[in-house]
């Protein structure tokens, strides 16, 4: 998808295969070792093998490894690694409101006031919450028109 001149394909190369948020998931979570997110997520080895190779290659994990013999590693997020935090709370909390009839299989608390709460995306500036409805998008500085396609005046 190199091709597209667009954040989410390029980001979907990297992170859209299914198996992946989860891995990172687990990462997120804690657990940092191949045999720990294997036996969590009943992933066979060769598709995590692949997963986490594709992740550290991109630069959104490095592998350390920590036992010589055999050797074995740990993957620990790197900054760009970290910022997927929030793709991964926006996916949560659509998933808590339209696919949890029972409610949300858990909160999210936190630390800073104590409260369960739940994620939003949020204006960088003034903290209010942003939706299909109150943002419009114009070309960035990144920006190449395709061959005969336009950017929409509004999403």
């Amino acid at each position: 998808m190199a091709h597209f001149n667009c954040s989410i394909a390029q980001t979907l190369e990297i992170v859209g295969e299914w198996w992946t948020p989860l891995v990172l998931r687990n990462i997120m979570m804690g657990q940092r070792r191949f045999e720990q997110i294997q036996a969590d997520l009943g992933i066979a080895r060769n598709i995590l093998s692949d997963r986490l190779s594709t992740l550290v290659d991109a630069g959104v994990l490095t592998r350390e490894q920590y036992h010589d013999a055999p050797v074995r590693y740990e993957y620990r997020l790197t900054e760009m690694g970290s910022d997927l935090f929030g793709s991964l709370m926006a996916l949560m909390a659509w998933g808590d409101r339209w696919l949890s009839p029972d409610g949300p299989p858990v909160e999210v608390l936190h630390k800073d006031c104590g409260e369960v709460t739940r994620p939003v995306v949020a204006c960088e500036h003034c903290h209010g919450e942003l939706t299909r409805r109150n943002v419009r998008v114009r070309p960035g500085a990144g920006w190449r028109p395709p061959t005969g396609v336009t950017l929409p005046a509004s999403v």
